[in-house]
């Protein structure tokens, strides 16, 4: 009897340590979490020019994860931090996430002068980053970064696109030849605008057209009229801007004011992809401008898209409607944001922790390399492929992003190039109405 109730207790003791373990497992595997730094500016100039709306698609896309069980037993456990519309504020951040949060990575920024420091920073602690916005080629450009990847446009692609857009409709829309246009080139003079107006300003070179001004600013400067001025004896058909807000603002106002005339305006992201801060501003003037960006995803035509994307796009839009229910246009930051996000959770971080055993750089880096993901694969349409070393001067860069031309009318959002996508006929030169026609 004695040896029965021996073996009775050990039998029941270990079921007990059994359960113990199971529970110490079960536990530890519900703790399982990646910690993510996210950086945007919610504070200072660059908040209203984008950035809130850019942070506020990147929290919609991880709450959506968060909300689905996470990602193969991870949560994600975002710290969300303040860049203050500085760089050097930025950096510090950075730092402070990687150091003292220790945080497995960085997601994020808008402004590309952080991203130009911040960038080098981060892949020198060898912590992986992974860039949903700034978009200029100084980011990546000659620099072989190792752990630090956009699946974003980069803005030489945006300069190129403006370009192409008006020498292919130059001649039809405003019966100038391409090679007679005047066009002048004006730009914020960081990292962000020079990028931008050296795509333009290469593309115009190589097709012929007669560039009367490229010239940059400083995206704080309190006065442009004499900008203006310049712009005034120099009599473009067309104006390249790429700006911030308020400068956009200002420009556009004392444009105004000065009795600056021209045929087309295209602007390329950042202030100019916030429609309704730029119709509250300066009202129906807003209409007939032109915007370089990647697509506003609730532009695209659903069916062009992976079966499971377009449930996805409407969950975002429902999200930003709650957050900001007084939205007139949904500005492409929020949509853009979310996409690149979206790349991050559902494709690089899955394969990372399948096939690398992990979380850490390393697996991240080489499961973002593996990336393949074909066009209409994204939220934004275009596909996902980074390069291999030696392929590229710019490691990290996606080789598959493309943006748009959209054009503004009555408060609403066109798509005008390219031709494969138009939901509108582009409207050039400016007609009467616009207080800038020429």
């Amino acid at each position: 009897m004695s040896d029965f109730r021996n073996t009775r207790r050990f039998f029941i003791g270990l079921a007990t340590i059994c359960v113990a373990l199971a529970m110490g497992f079960g536990a530890q595997a519900a703790d399982k979490k990646i910690k993510i730094g996210v950086i945007y500016d919610y504070t200072g100039p660059l908040a209203g020019g984008g950035s809130d709306l850019q942070a506020l698609g990147a929290k919609i896309m991880i709450d959506y994860i968060n909300a689905k069980g996470g990602v193969e037993g991870y949560m994600i456990e975002p710290i969300y931090a303040d860049a203050q519309s500085k760089p050097e504020v930025a950096i510090n951040e950075a730092v402070r996430l990687i150091e003292q949060e220790k945080v497995d990575m960085l997601l994020g920024f808008y402004s590309s002068a952080q991203c130009v420091p911040v960038a080098a920073k981060v892949d020198s602690l060898k912590k992986f980053m992974w860039i949903t916005t700034c978009i200029s080629p100084a980011v990546l450009k000659d620099r072989n970064l190792k752990y630090v990847f956009r699946p974003q446009v980069h803005g030489a692609m945006f300069g190129e696109l403006s370009v192409d857009f008006l020498n292919a409709n130059s001649q039809a829309k405003m019966g100038i030849a391409p090679k007679d246009l005047r066009v002048a080139i004006i730009h914020e003079d960081g990292p962000y605008g020079s990028g931008v107006a050296g795509g333009n300003a290469g593309a115009a070179k190589k097709l012929g057209m007669n560039l009367v001004l490229k010239e940059g600013y400083s995206a704080t400067a309190p006065d442009l009229s004499s900008l203006v001025t310049k712009l005034k004896r120099k009599r473009p058909d067309v104006i390249l801007h790429t700006g911030y807000n308020p400068d956009i603002t200002l420009f556009l106002r004392q444009a105004k004011e000065q009795g600056l005339r021209f045929k087309a305006l295209i602007g390329h992201g950042a202030g100019y992809g916030v429609a309704d801060k730029l119709y509250d501003a300066l009202g129906n003037d807003v209409d007939h401008i032109y915007n370089v960006d990647p697509v506003s995803i609730w532009l695209l035509d659903p069916k062009s898209l992976a079966a499971s994307l377009p449930e996805v796009t409407a969950k975002v839009g429902a999200e930003y409607e709650k957050a900001k229910p007084d939205v007139k246009v949904k500005s492409a930051h929020v949509g853009m944001a979310a996409s690149n996000a979206h790349v991050f959770f559902t494709d690089v971080l899955p394969r990372a922790i399948k096939k690398y055993g992990g979380i850490d750089a390393e697996s991240l880096r080489k499961a973002a390399m593996e990336t393949d993901i074909a066009e209409g694969g994204t939220l934004l349409g275009f596909g996902v492929k980074f390069p291999k070393a030696g392929e590229s001067d710019m490691m990290g860069q996606n080789t598959r992003a493309s943006p748009v031309v959209m054009q503004y009318v009555k408060r609403k959002v066109y798509i005008a190039w390219p031709k494969a996508l138009q939901t509108i006929d582009p409207v050039l030169p400016l007609p009467k109405s616009s207080p800038y026609a020429k």
